[in-house]
């Protein structure tokens, strides 16, 4: 076992006394193998805050299965606490510190295997990450989504009360309403009621082997996930004694799953970020035209919110991830014949999970469309690319042409919405947010959702270098690359611009003659950059959106 080099030989007595010191049986090491593990519980992020009850079930697995469970926390982000201030600056860099932290903890004190605990938009992939890194034997099982609200008879979420903010600003929800949506909306722990980033990348990890089945949906509070924690526990051990490193199910055909599944859920925008990165961990090129490709031949089934009106709790029901994947399957959209940490191959998981709710989870021949939710634009307004969730466009703004309203920070975006001042039919851009400018590419969900909330998301459209939440709706382009700061076209464009934005036809337009921003490129400086602290280094280190905004640079 790798930990023998910490546990074994006269050499080793002095860290021998040190696990003793912190509880470990000294005839229990070299006989059962030492299993990290790691979660990002704290008390600020309601996503987190039930953690401690997971990780003890897990550890009941492991102790059970024959190892000795060592539990360590690694830092967690909430995006919505960060949201539109400088805290959102940090959530994207918080999956470089996370996946740090799991390699230096894995590495330093000589593990055999990982049960990774994540919850919430950076926690999973920054996990994911750090294994990978580590090829570690490893499962994970993650805190789980959260419950719906409930106001009268419909069913809300956080992201009701984020567009109830514009409706707000508009004079189409009084005061003591938006207080009643602020109470009623975030009932329970967990990651956000809908298909947010979250709740996207729990049930892509699902998909490609490296969590049990269910993991992407049993709600927090559902006594299941207890019982699949215990179960993830035991796997663990089994994984380590079986030898599967975590690489083992991290393969070109996993991630093509992966992607499939993407585009027949219509997950969030982010998870295009999070897949590059953790292929890049294992030296898979994936680029972006790729997601472009899958969705061409993967039908759109599942609608969740922001885009449609069911959430996870709802998609568990239906059967979940291996409800999908069963009907992909029949369409030959994928390759069952891949590795999972159950110790069978993907299709037997989903081989007798069949869809219980054809509403939930649409027919093959009842798609929602016959192409998938996410899309990758170009042209000459984003050469190298930018993304859009098309499943959450409005028919009408899938094509789209308007004058620009341009703005270099987010802050000065809501004052205008919230002050009346942005027009029907205009393409707001929001530049100078993106993974160096801002830096760390924080979420526009903010101006999104008061623009959905203002009742303007059928007549404007928005543009920006910066990234979205999994809970924005409507024709928000994002990622777009080269970034602002880096001297991209975005950094030239000018108020009342035409910008073309044809997302069915897979383009994004900048109407002006390579002339006049030729003259504007000649004039263009670029801002001052942040030079202190983990932003400062961050700036430093950080590749474009489309290479996943990894830290490949050298500072």
């Amino acid at each position: 076992m790798r930990s023998d080099r910490v546990t074994q030989g006269p050499a080793r007595a002095p860290h021998r006394s040190l696990l003793r010191a912190a509880g470990v049986d000294r005839a229990d090491l070299g006989r059962r193998p030492l299993i990290g593990i790691t979660d990002s519980l704290n008390e600020l992020v309601p996503g987190h805050m039930h953690l401690r009850r997971i990780a003890e079930q897990v550890k009941h697995g492991v102790y059970q299965a024959g190892g000795i469970p060592l539990e360590f926390d690694v830092i967690g982000v909430c995006d919505g606490l960060a949201m539109n201030h400088e805290g959102m600056n940090y959530s994207l860099v918080s999956r470089e510190v996370i996946a740090d932290s799991v390699e230096i903890m894995g590495r330093a004190h000589g593990l055999d295997g990982l049960v990774l605990i994540p919850n919430c938009d950076k926690i999973v992939p920054g996990m994911v990450m750090g294994a990978a890194r580590l090829d570690l034997p490893t499962v994970v099982v993650s805190g789980g989504p959260m419950l719906a609200g409930h106001l009268g008879n419909r069913k809300i979420e956080n992201k009701d009360v984020l567009e109830g903010v514009g409706a707000h600003f508009r004079g189409r929800l009084s005061a003591a309403e938006l207080d009643e949506l602020e109470e009623a909306a975030c009932p329970t722990c967990g990651s956000c009621a809908g298909l947010f980033t979250a709740n996207s990348m729990s049930c892509l990890t699902e998909c490609l082997g490296l969590a049990l089945p269910g993991d992407g949906t049993i709600p927090a509070v559902f006594s299941a996930r207890s019982i699949l924690a215990r179960r993830t526990g035991a796997q663990a051990v089994e994984a380590v004694r079986e030898g599967w490193g975590a690489r083992r199910f991290l393969t070109p055909a996993s991630l093509q799953n992966a992607l499939t599944l993407d585009a027949a859920l219509g997950c969030s925008t982010n998870t295009v970020l999070h897949l590059i990165a953790i292929a890049h961990e294992v030296g898979i090129d994936l680029p972006l035209e790729r997601f472009n490709e899958v969705s061409a031949r993967t039908p759109h089934l599942v609608k969740l919110s922001p885009a449609g009106p069911w959430f996870m709790e709802d998609f568990d029901r239906a059967g979940g991830v291996m409800a999908v994947l069963h009907r992909l399957a029949r369409a030959g959209l994928i390759d069952g014949g891949v590795p999972t940490v159950s110790g069978r191959d993907l299709a037997h998981q989903y081989a007798h999970i069949h869809p219980r709710d054809d509403e939930v989870i649409r027919p093959l021949a009842r798609p929602y469309s016959h192409t998938g939710g996410l899309a990758i634009l170009f042209g000459n307004l984003a050469p190298r690319g930018a993304v859009v969730k098309e499943a959450a466009v409005l028919p009408q703004m899938l094509v789209h042409r308007g004058p620009a309203r341009v703005f270099d920070d987010e802050t000065s975006v809501v004052a205008a919405i919230a002050a009346d001042e942005i027009r029907p039919g205009c393409v707001v851009v929001i530049r100078y947010v993106g993974p160096k400018g801002a830096p760390g590419m924080p979420e526009m969900l903010t101006p999104t959702s008061t623009l959905v909330g203002a009742g303007l998301d059928d007549q404007v459209a928005l543009v920006t270098d910066g990234r979205f939440s999994g809970a924005t709706r409507g024709a928000c382009v994002g990622h777009v690359v080269p970034e602002a700061s880096e001297g991209g076209p975005i950094a030239l464009v000018s108020d009342g611009d035409l910008i073309s934005i044809d997302i069915p036809g897979r383009r994004l337009t900048l109407e002006v003659d390579e002339a006049e921003l030729a003259v504007r490129r000649s004039a263009w400086r670029p801002p001052p950059a942040v030079s202190r602290g983990v932003l400062g280094r961050y700036a430093a280190m950080v590749c474009g959106a489309d290479k996943g905004a990894t830290l490949d640079r050298t500072p």
